[in-house]
C-alpha cells in the first residue's frame, strides 16, 4: 500500500473515502470536525443531535456522497473520551477504518488528522495501524481478501510546518509495520512450508537484503557447540535444527552502551513430543515459532532505523516430534552451559532450546538479554489474550522495557520471579527439571528455568503464548498472527 502525506485542503481531495475521528463528548462536532460539518452543510451536527454520531470507541458513521467534499464517502470513527486518547488509540482507529472500508471495496482513502495531532508520533501510529490492518492471513486461498486491499492512503490535515515531522513519522511507521507484517507472514506459514531449514533460509535472505551480518548454524555446528538442550528436542523428528545468528553493528558504536541480545523461540511445529498434546487445536502449533519470527522482524526494522547500540539476535529452531528417537520423560540432558536437565515433560521444550540460545548469545558478547516465546498455557490462564507476561531479573531494565511497551501501545504485565520459585524446578537426579513441582505457577516456573542460564546479565522474558495469535479478527487486525512485542522491542532498542 502506498502512503503519502498531503498539505492541500482536505475538501478538495478526490478519493473513494475520507476518514476522520470524533471524540465522545457533549458536542462531538468541534475543531476539524466542525470544518467538515460546514463543508457538509450542517449534516454532522444534525447526526450528533439525533444520537447517530456519538464518538463512542470505534463507532462507525459512514456518509455517502457528502456535500461540499470531493470524496465519494465520509467515514467518522469514534475515538472515545478525549482525555483517554493516545497514539495507541489512533493506531486502532486507522486500522479499524481501513478494514471497515476495504471490506466495502474501497481502494483509495484519505485520513484526516485532527487539530494538534499532526506530530511525528501520531503520524507513525496511523501508518502502523493502516499497514498492519491491510495484512490478511489468506496467502494460500485461491480467492483472496487481498483482492479488496487498499492501494493508496493519503494523510491529510497537515500544514507546511507539520510536514517534516509528519514525513519522519510516516517513514518510521512504515519501517516498523512492514517488519511486523514480515514476522506475521512467517508465523502464519504452515509447518510443511516452514521447516527450521526453510526458516533459516528466509532469515538469511532478509538479513543480507537488510545489510545485517548473518550466520546459520547447521546440525553439525550445533553438535560441535554442544547445544545438548536444543539437540534433545530436535532428535525426535527427521528435520534438522538450525540456529540463526543475525547481528546489527552500528557505524558509530556508543561507548559503554549495552550489547542487546534478542533470543526467540522458533519451534516450527510442536506436537508436544512423547508428552503429546491433545488433537484439538494442535494445528495452531505452527505459530510456536512466533518468538523467533518476532526477533527477526525486530532486526529487519533496526537495520533501517540504525540505533547506536549493537544487537545480537539468536533464534534456535527445531520441530518437536514424537518419533522413535524422541527424548522421553525422565531423560537427562546436558545444556551448552554444562547444566544438567531432567526432562519430566517433553512438551516443555521451548525453555530447553532457549537455554542454549541464551548461553550462546552471552558467548557472542550480549550483555542485556531479552527472550520472547510462546512458552506456556499458564500465562493464558493468568492474563488471557490481553497482556503479554513480562518477567525480569533487573528492575531498572524491566522498567525501561515496560515504559517502551506503554509508548508502543502494547499491553504487557510484569509477573513475579522471586527466588522462592527456584525450589519448584530443583532437580531430583539433575541440576534442574524442566517443569515445576506441580504446585502451580506454570508460567513463572518456565521463566525460572530460563533464568538459570542468564547468569548475572540483566534479562527479560516475554511469554507471548496468549497474545501472539488472534483466534478471532479484531476490528483493526485480521485473525491469525499479531506480531506482538515487535513495536515495544524496537522502541526499547531505539531508546538507547
Amino acid at each position: 500500500m502506498q502512503i503519502t502525506l498531503d498539505t492541500k485542503p482536505f475538501a478538495a481531495l478526490g478519493t473513494d473515502a475520507l476518514v476522520s475521528y470524533v471524540f465522545e463528548e457533549a458536542d462531538p462536532v468541534q475543531g476539524r470536525i466542525s470544518e467538515l460539518d460546514q463543508a457538509a452543510n450542517g449534516l454532522l451536527r444534525n447526526l450528533a443531535k439525533s444520537g447517530e454520531l456519538t464518538g463512542k470507541t470505534l463507532e462507525m458513521t459512514l456518509i455517502h456522497a457528502p456535500a461540499g467534499l470531493k470524496a465519494a464517502r465520509l467515514l467518522l470513527v469514534g475515538a472515545g473520551k478525549r482525555e483517554q486518547f493516545t497514539s495507541a488509540t489512533l493506531r486502532k482507529i486507522a486500522g479499524a477504518a481501513l478494514r471497515y472500508l476495504k471490506a466495502r471495496s474501497v481502494k483509495q482513502l484519505a485520513f484526516l488528522i485532527r487539530e494538534n495531532n499532526a506530530t511525528e508520533e501520531f503520524t507513525q501510529s496511523i501508518a502502523e495501524g493502516a499497514l498492519a490492518a491491510n495484512f490478511e492471513s489468506d496467502k494460500y486461498k485461491t480467492e483472496k481478501k487481498n483482492d479488496k486491499s487498499v492501494d493508496t492512503l493519503v494523510l491529510t490535515g497537515y500544514s507546511d510546518a507539520d510536514r517534516a515531522a509528519g514525513e519522519k513519522g510516516l517513514s518510521r511507521g512504515r519501517i516498523i509495520a512492514e517488519a511486523q507484517n514480515f514476522a506475521r507472514d512467517l508465523i502464519n506459514e504452515p509447518s510443511n512450508k516452514l521447516t527450521p531449514k526453510i526458516l533459516a533460509e528466509k532469515a538469511e535472505a532478509m538479513a543480507k537484503q537488510a545489510g545485517l551480518a548473518v550466520e546459520i548454524l547447521d546440525e553439525k555446528k550445533i553438535t560441535d557447540l554442544k547445544m545438548g538442550a536444543l539437540l534433545s528436542v530436535a532428535q525426535g523428528g527427521p528435520e534438522p535444527p538450525r540456529v540463526m545468528v543475525v547481528t546489527y553493528t552500528p557505524a558509530n558504536l556508543k561507548p559503554g552502551a549495552p550489547v542487546i541480545g534478542l533470543i526467540g523461540k522458533a519451534v516450527t511445529f510442536d506436537t508436544g513430543g512423547i508428552s503429546i498434546k491433545p488433537a484439538d487445536g494442535m494445528e495452531k502449533m505452527k505459530y510456536d515459532m512466533a518468538g523467533g519470527a518476532t526477533m527477526l522482524g525486530v532486526m529487519r526494522a533496526l537495520a533501517a532505523l540504525k540505533p547506536n547500540v549493537k544487537v545480537i539476535c539468536v533464534v534456535p529452531s527445531t520441530e518437536n516430534m514424537p518419533g522413535g528417537k524422541a527424548q522421553k520423560p525422565g531423560d537427562i540432558q546436558t545444556a551448552m552451559s554444562g547444566k544438567t536437565i531432567e526432562v519430566l515433560n517433553t512438551d516443555a521444550e521451548g525453555r530447553l532450546i532457549l537455554a542454549d540460545g541464551i548461553h550462546y548469545a552471552k558467548q557472542l558478547g550480549a550483555t542485556h538479554l531479552i527472550d520472547a516465546a510462546t512458552l506456556t498455557g499458564a500465562i493464558v490462564v493468568a492474563l488471557a489474550s490481553i497482556n503479554a507476561g513480562v518477567f525480569g531479573s533487573d528492575q531498572p531494565f524491566t522498567d525501561k522495557f515496560l515504559a517502551s511497551s506503554k509508548a508502543a501501545g502494547e499491553k504487557m504485565w510484569q509477573m513475579p520471579i522471586d527466588d522462592d520459585y527456584r525450589e519448584f524446578i530443583k532437580g531430583t537426579v539433575a541440576d534442574i527439571q524442566n517443569i515445576g513441582s506441580g504446585k502451580g505457577g506454570g508460567a513463572i516456573t518456565g521463566a525460572m528455568f530460563i533464568k538459570e542460564f542468564t547468569g548475572d546479565s540483566p534479562w527479560i522474558h516475554l511469554d507471548i503464548a496468549g497474545t501472539a495469535w488472534n483466534d478471532d479478527a479484531k476490528p483493526w487486525l485480521a485473525k491469525g498472527p499479531t506480531g506482538v512485542a515487535l513495536r515495544t522491542l524496537v522502541h526499547l532498542v531505539m531508546s538507547y
